[in-house]
């Protein structure tokens, strides 16, 4: 357990970072009442635009801890596009809950692959 104090921390300040990221990118935008959420939208592609390329890049020691798991971690949310989809859905706006579900999808795997052709 001691051996995995360092990546530990790495992963927790990367965490720290990369939520304030997200919450000040998200206060900045202002929240989306029955449209596109496009301030999660964003952050989540960009997300996945740099996870593929840290990805791509060689392993170097707890650059991968604190980048990937604790900043991009932190900055990206499963969780609030998920709460976005369901306010659309029950708000009545399946057609812009439908986009999102799926833009978010496709762009995300589009900004993976980007990222990681990028950073080779």
């Amino acid at each position: 357990m001691r051996e995995q104090v360092p990546a530990l921390l790495a992963v927790a300040a990367g965490g720290i970072i990369g939520a304030l990221a997200r919450h000040g990118i998200a206060v900045t935008a202002g929240a989306a009442q029955d449209g596109f959420p496009w301030a999660t939208f964003g952050i989540n592609v960009l997300g996945c635009l740099l996870i593929g390329a840290l990805m791509a890049l060689p392993e170097k020691g707890l650059r991968r801890p604190f980048l990937g798991t604790g900043v991009l971690g932190g900055f990206t949310t499963f969780s609030g596009y998920a709460v976005e989809t369901e306010r659309l859905l029950t708000s009545g706006h399946l057609l812009t809950a439908g986009l999102y579900v799926f833009g978010t999808l496709l762009a995300a795997l589009a900004a993976v692959a980007l990222g990681a052709r990028l950073a080779r």
